[in-house]
């Protein structure tokens, strides 16, 4: 049965109104693991992410295995768990609101539409508005600092090594590969850990005129907040942009950590593991995809920082 048939019965058991008006569906989820749709009854409007596990999965880079589905079906257990758990962020960095949740025979999860309280996707953005996406990273960063990820990823982001062994197999030898195990285990040790959102891409920001909210928190779990800077800017900035801004975007992020109540330390630490979280996305790329437009001149010198600290 599709979402939009069992919508009926969803909203009368939420009370979310007693008739459907609209049902847009906004896109479908990877590899056809189900729906996000936006609905408005006589009485409600929200957003609906509707989970359903495929028979058979079709990745788009070939990376079909039972250890990715069931990397799949964790990660929408660990964004419910994420939506009703965690709240203490959102007077600082914004998130929706959390309507109802399902994980039983349905598995859905129903939030407020961020559209009705005027944020909006972009494709492009402006350098105002990366800086909102970055005062957002170091809020949800420093309301977590040392938090542990209970019901997330003990380790956040897609990408980390210990969630892709496939990848990590069929990669070439080379530095990348070598010291993988060696730039995994810095991160993970490192003495300031917080909650990351795991897949704070452009696509998971939306934007009102002068305030930022995040989606999509199935990779959501412990880490460095490097990770999820360094991510982020890979979403935003092509290889001459990133050599460009670096130095204003560390600034940036370090100070809001700083005016937050961050320690010296901490913002020490993560500085220097800033080349080490690009290592660790670059061996990734290396083995999910290898002539990726993200393996530019910029994440290699990333690279050679760590090696020439290593060697």
């Amino acid at each position: 049965m599709s979402i939009l048939e069992k919508l009926p019965s969803i909203i009368r058991k939420h009370q979310l109104g007693s008739e459907i008006k609209t049902y847009q569906i906004i896109q479908e989820l990877w590899s056809g693991y189900g729906v996000l749709a936006r609905v408005q009854t006589d009485s409600h409007q929200f957003v609906i992410k509707q989970i359903s596990f495929p028979d058979n999965v079709s990745h788009p880079k070939g990376h079909d295995s039972l250890f990715a589905h069931e990397r799949k079906v964790k990660s929408y257990q660990v964004e419910m768990s994420f939506y009703a758990n965690y709240q203490e962020h959102r007077g600082i960095s914004h998130t929706p609101e959390l309507v109802a949740i399902s994980n039983e025979t349905d598995n859905y999860l129903i939030l407020e539409d961020l559209q009705s309280l005027g944020f909006k996707p972009k494709r492009e953005i402006s350098v105002s508005e990366i800086e909102l996406c970055i005062k957002w990273l170091a809020g949800f960063h420093y309301t977590y600092l040392a938090a542990r990820p209970k019901n997330l990823w003990n380790t956040g982001t897609y990408w980390h090594l210990e969630t892709r062994p496939q990848e990590f197999q069929i990669m070439r030898d080379g530095p990348l590969k070598e010291y993988a195990e060696l730039v995994d285990q810095k991160l993970s040790s490192a003495n300031y850990q917080t909650i990351l959102h795991g897949d704070a891409k452009l696509a998971n920001f939306l934007f009102s005129e002068d305030r930022v909210s995040a989606v999509d928190f199935q990779y959501c779990g412990g880490g460095v907040g490097v990770k999820d800077l360094a991510y982020f800017l890979s979403s935003v900035f092509n290889e001459e942009e990133l050599f460009g801004s670096e130095k204003e975007i560390l600034d940036l992020y370090f100070h809001e950590l700083f005016c937050l109540g961050a320690r010296e330390e901490l913002i020490e630490s993560w500085r220097g593991l800033y080349p080490y979280a690009w290592f660790d996305f670059y061996r990734f790329l290396a083995g999910w995809s290898p002539d990726h437009y993200k393996i530019n001149k910029y994440i290699k010198t990333q690279m050679n920082k760590v090696l020439d600290e290593i060697n």
